[in-house]
């Protein structure tokens, strides 16, 4: 257990964004922020989180450096005076906001109907508000800057005054420009597939060059358990054919950048009840780029660190080398009479770049080749 909200917040379609502390170089602190409300009434809350299961964290100290750690409180200006995000008549009630900015210090703040708004972070002073393009009205939807991804880093490398974003909601999708320097935006029509297109209430979660959806409610209230994939470079969509466990939307998919993991958190199942169960799924199985590259080598490699190792890498190996043993099987007729080992390509030690990590590890040929017999038959 970490923390509670006040009981005077209003958890309805709320929105929390990590903020980006361009001086702190303390990996083990992250700050986040917290936008909720309506018309009447919006909160706007931070959090100095600190992991509980950090030894940085004692519980048991009451010293003023820990008082505020782990507790959400009113967001605050340079005079201590607290800040509530929004104008008078916005309505922040399925609000979406991303960090951007060339110093990472404007938040960006989609909401309804359908509003875009730039706040400074730095000042504490709204310094645009916008109308997006569109007819639908935004509420809980896709939400995501494209800065994190190769196409964004060309774009920010080129103009570090420009910022791409992207919204997706029901039958809307948009791609977001923002110019720093003359603070306008310019707003692109993109493609909805007629799978998704339906659908609202479904998580998500920007990797690489790739956003995917995870379920979602139809206009009917019918619940999805479809995964839907979006290349941001392609302009083009899939629906996957594996699927989540059961029906799910109102959750939420966060990225676990460590391990290539994505969890999905709470949500509703198709009877729309709470579901108590989360869970994971590894980024591979959606996103099959993130293996950039397989090398084998048959040479000693003596100044790589075994970093770790994934055990499907063993069955692309095998499968690998299933391609090479067929076509000396079918090709070569002195395989009859001699040994296999002589002409089958085996390459003992193996590195793959998956993600962001290296894998090395040196392989037994004589276990993997029963193995590969095994799986040949």
């Amino acid at each position: 257990f970490i923390c509670e909200y006040p009981s005077d917040v209003i958890l309805i379609g709320h929105c929390v964004v990590k903020l980006v502390d361009n001086k702190n170089k303390d990996s083990n602190q992250i700050t986040l922020l917290f936008l909720s409300g309506c018309e009447e009434i919006r909160h706007t809350l931070v959090i100095k989180y600190v992991s509980v299961w950090s030894n940085t964290l004692d519980i048991s100290n009451k010293s003023n450096e820990f008082n505020n750690y782990n507790q959400w409180v009113s967001l605050k200006d340079n005079h201590n005076h607290p800040i509530i995000i929004g104008r008078y008549n916005d309505n922040y009630r399925g609000v979406r906001a991303v960090i951007g900015g060339s110093n990472n210090h404007l938040l960006f703040i989609t909401y309804l109907s359908n509003n875009i708004s730039v706040f400074d972070l730095n000042t504490f002073q709204f310094i645009k508000h916008d109308t997006l393009p569109i007819y639908d009205h935004i509420w809980c939807h896709c939400f995501v800057s494209n800065s994190e991804n190769e196409q964004g880093q060309e774009m920010i490398k080129t103009n570090k005054q420009n910022y791409q974003m992207l919204v997706f909601h029901q039958n809307t999708g948009l791609s977001i420009e923002y110019d720093e320097d003359i603070n306008t935006f310019q707003f692109h029509q993109l493609p909805i597939c007629d799978d998704i297109s339906s659908f609202k209430y479904y998580a998500y979660v920007c990797i690489n060059d790739a956003i995917l959806f995870f379920g979602g409610l139809s206009y009917t209230d019918v619940a999805s358990k479809l995964v839907h994939k979006y290349s941001i470079r392609e302009n083009k969509w899939m629906t996957f054919e594996n699927t989540l466990p059961s029906p799910l939307y109102n959750c939420v998919a966060i990225l676990n950048e460590e391990d290539n993991d994505i969890y999905i958190i709470g949500g509703r199942d198709d009877k729309y009840t709470e579901v108590s169960t989360h869970l994971k799924t590894k980024v591979r199985l959606w996103d099959p780029l993130q293996l950039v590259m397989i090398c084998f080598y048959e040479t000693q490699i003596g100044c790589i660190i075994k970093l770790g190792w994934i055990d499907d890498f063993n069955q692309i190996i095998i499968k690998y080398n299933q391609i090479w043993f067929l076509f000396y099987f079918f090709t070569k007729k002195l395989l009859k009479r001699q040994k296999v080992s002589k002409y089958f390509p085996f390459y003992r030690n193996c590195l793959f770049f998956y993600g962001n990590k290296l894998y090395y590890q040196k392989i037994n040929k004589f276990s993997f080749l029963l193995e590969l017999l095994q799986f040949s038959t």
